[in-house]
């Protein structure tokens, strides 16, 4: 029988587990690839000899023939592409903002992302989401200067492993994450990083954490740190506006650098809706309420696009 592990040493049945999570989380695969229609479609592409599966919303309103802004949400660990856009409102956002939603799935429902975390062994998801972003860009017009990539926990290791890796993203905004494996020569690129001070899977300090795998990462200021150099930023400012802390650094060719912790809250994305049978069955952290993630992720974005060489 397939199992799962989850925090705490437990091991549950797949089954039971996509039970657990049927309100958040998906648990078949998409159809075969094609355009993308309003609305959301499901997608399979073929990378490495192995099928891979995406989902894309598409807004009705979307300027017909214009280029629009793409934005790659990336789930969790354990997670999926269906679940990532049921939970986190990216679709009501592109509805009022006019822009593309893409929601990978990871092998396992985790991604690989260097530093021995967490994915199949020898996937290469970089590659993955570097040729699901080609293929919507075959069937529907996208702004080459506005593609960004967000994503919570594992799915926010992956977004600074793109950064790390490719020049096709304008901005990245991992939540509850921190940067694992070697990033010796990165291309400049805006971040936006969200993280709860009592985060205990992914801990603010770097320390090892206590989640569904041990990720032992350097601390979210370090991070941040290593970014700002990339960046050629100017000295940080900071607000607080309790329990909010943001940090600002504005960087060479209108780039930008931006830290938002909330303190006392954990490994979870801030203002998704609550669900507490399943944080408490699960042992999640509920959602901060302290601010919407994915509006403030998008305001980041969409003010810095890639700048015009």
């Amino acid at each position: 029988m397939q199992r799962m592990r989850f925090r705490g040493g437990g091991w549950v049945p797949v089954a039971l587990a996509c039970a657990l999570l049927a309100v958040t989380t998906g648990c078949r695969a998409g159809r075969s690839a094609g355009s993308a229609p309003p609305g959301t479609s499901t997608h399979t592409i073929r990378v490495d000899g192995q099928d891979r599966s995406f989902r894309v919303y598409r807004p009705g309103a979307l300027n017909q023939g214009q280029p629009a802004p793409l934005v790659v949400v990336l789930h969790g660990g354990f997670g999926t592409a269906k679940q990532a856009e049921q939970s986190y409102g990216w679709d009501e956002k592109a509805d009022a903002e006019h822009f593309l939603v893409a929601y990978p799935d990871g092998v396992d429902r985790a991604w690989n992302v260097g530093g021995g975390c967490c994915g199949k062994p020898g996937v290469d998801d970089v590659a993955f989401v570097e040729a699901m972003v080609a293929a919507i860009r075959r069937v529907t017009p996208v702004d080459p200067q506005r593609v960004y990539a967000t994503g919570i926990s594992n799915g926010g290791l992956l977004a600074y492993r793109l950064a790390c890796n490719t020049t096709t993203f304008a901005a990245i905004g991992p939540d509850s994450a921190t940067m694992l494996g070697d990033c010796p020569s990165p291309a400049p690129a805006s971040v936006i990083h969200l993280h709860g001070s009592d985060d205990r899977n992914i801990p603010y300090d770097g320390s090892p954490g206590d989640g569904f795998a041990t990720i032992d990462g350097p601390s979210v200021p370090d991070v941040i740190t290593s970014w700002r150099r990339v960046d050629r930023c100017a000295r940080a400012t900071a607000g607080t506006i309790a329990p909010v802390t943001t940090s600002v650094a504005e960087c060479a060719n209108g780039r930008s650098v931006e830290l938002i912790v909330i303190v006392g809250a954990g490994h979870q994305w801030p203002g998704s809706p609550s669900k507490p049978a399943i944080e408490r069955t699960l042992h999640l952290d509920p959602p901060s309420t302290a601010l919407d993630a994915t509006d403030t992720i998008w305001r980041f974005f969409k003010a810095h696009p890639l700048p015009v060489r």
